[in-house]
């Protein structure tokens, strides 16, 4: 496994300072943010593949660079421009040679109607995302690369809260190809039960990992037991990246700086212990 840093929380003024300072301190990759849109993802990414290559891309965009996660809006428009901003970005992954894109499909609450009865809000956002998978997911497979949905907390996210909650979609949708789960530390240290146990009953679906304590800080930091997450993770045989998404302690700039560091150094040595 190797580590992977987000783009907006490595120290330095520029992209490319960033992105050096990165490879100086151990990180073997980066994770760009959709929220400049894309020709801004584009730009960083020219400056990245010099010097580290870009193993994924976090979050979504539509063609005004705003962040768009509409996939279960009852507004086919909205829907629409997700859908499109995702599959630029998906494309781009496969430029790229990334992993996948990373997609919570909604935030929030849900936005369709309860129609009971008939349908429940629940049951029509499984039909819409049925849809999205079964459109989103072979465009990634044409292009090498992967959906991967990430399940968020309860105080985030009601629909995708669980690993099994994003293996159940998976199946709904009939398991199509390019689309693979996110396990992330912070949010499963919310809503699982026993964390390594849910990567266990995963398996092999999970293609990507963010990490961070269960304090939303650096791993390191905090009680969760990065040593048991990747053990299990290694059980299943993933060998792929641990990402950063995490707030960086520290109130200047120096401490912070000091804090990754001593945080890379403690998610490396806890990989070479356990590996």
């Amino acid at each position: 496994m190797k580590i992977v840093l987000q783009l907006g929380l490595i120290p330095g003024d520029s992209t490319l300072e960033k992105v050096t300072w990165a490879r100086d301190t151990g990180a073997s990759g980066i994770e760009l943010g959709a929220w400049g849109g894309i020709d801004q993802l584009r730009r960083d990414a020219d400056i990245c593949q010099n010097i580290l290559p870009v193993t994924s891309i976090c979050g979504n965009c539509d063609d005004t660079g705003a962040g768009s996660f509409d996939f279960l809006d009852p507004d086919p428009m909205k829907r629409r421009k997700s859908l499109d901003g995702s599959v630029a970005i998906l494309k781009l992954c496969g430029e790229l040679g990334a992993v996948g894109q990373v997609i919570p499909p909604i935030f929030g609450p849900a936005r369709v109607p309860d129609l009971s009865p008939f349908a429940s809000a629940i049951e029509l956002e499984h039909g819409l995302m049925t849809a999205m998978l079964n459109e989103l997911g072979p465009i990634a497979a044409a292009h090498n690369t992967m959906v991967l949905l990430e399940p968020l907390n309860r105080y985030e996210q009601h629909y995708l809260r669980k690993l099994s909650d994003g293996i159940a979609a998976i199946e709904r949708a009939g398991t199509p190809p390019g689309v693979a789960l996110l396990a992330d530390t912070f949010h499963m240290h919310i809503e699982e039960t026993n964390s390594p146990q849910s990567i266990l009953d995963v398996g092999t679906i999970i293609k990507h990992v963010h990490v961070a304590d269960n304090t939303r800080f650096e791993p390191g930091s905090g009680d969760i037991d990065f040593a048991a997450i990747i053990n299990a993770l290694l059980d299943t045989g993933y060998d792929g990246y641990l990402a950063y998404e995490c707030s960086i302690s520290g109130d200047s700039a120096t401490e912070k700086q000091h804090a990754l560091e001593r945080s890379i150094a403690f998610l490396k040595a806890t990989i070479d212990q356990e590996s």
